[in-house]
């Protein structure tokens, strides 16, 4: 993608835009951060695809959904294994996040300021430990550095942006249960472009 002009459209905050800007970052690639305000929403909502960011434009074309834009690109920055059963491992690992993401959802969803309480701790205490303990096996099975091979992919840039991301307040705790995740983490954060983007953006 190195001669493509690429703009990403999402609100000034990590959410779920966050994993698209940390694969572009890791693989070095520039791209137009377009950060927009909650009050310029309703005026940009109706020229997004699917009526929600993030959005992606590839050379004039607009683009929807994030897992397919990481998808597309970790397959175009040579992110995304060398196999189809790489790719498996990897997309197996994308849902079961997705999953994890959707339990989090049930807690901004809830009107109710006792019961969010109680759906966020549910989160913290259940949810997450599970969810972790999951990686945390999927990591132990690839001799523990990386979800899989000798060489980091967008699987190992997933698990990071799970523990520093929108969803870090959530895992928190689990993570300190998990080295293997944890280290993993720290790894990717000690990345020099990655490095360098979260001092400008934290």
């Amino acid at each position: 993608m190195a001669n493509r002009k690429t703009k990403l459209t999402y609100f000034d905050a990590a959410g779920r835009a966050e994993i698209l800007r940390l694969l572009l970052t890791y693989a070095g690639k520039e791209f137009e951060d377009n950060r927009i305000s909650r009050d310029k929403w309703p005026e940009i909502k109706p020229t997004t695809p699917f009526g929600q960011v993030p959005v992606v434009e590839i050379d004039g074309k607009v683009f929807g959904q994030t897992v397919a834009i990481a998808n597309f690109f970790a397959s175009e920055f040579g992110l995304y294994g060398k196999t189809n059963l790489d790719r498996l491992r990897i997309d197996q690992l994308v849902q079961l996040i997705e999953d994890f993401v959707q339990e989090v959802g049930k807690v901004y969803r809830e009107p109710d300021e006792a019961k969010k309480a109680e759906l966020e701790k549910k989160v913290k205490e259940e949810a997450a430990p599970k969810y972790l303990g999951f990686i945390e096996k999927m990591l132990n099975e690839n001799k523990g550095q990386r979800l899989l091979g000798d060489s980091d992919t967008y699987g190992d840039i997933v698990i990071y942006d799970l523990v520093t991301g929108f969803l870090g307040p959530y895992t928190a705790t689990a993570v300190e249960q998990s080295p293997l995740v944890k280290a993993l983490a720290e790894r990717i954060g000690n990345n020099d472009r990655i490095k360098a983007y979260k001092a400008k953006h934290n």
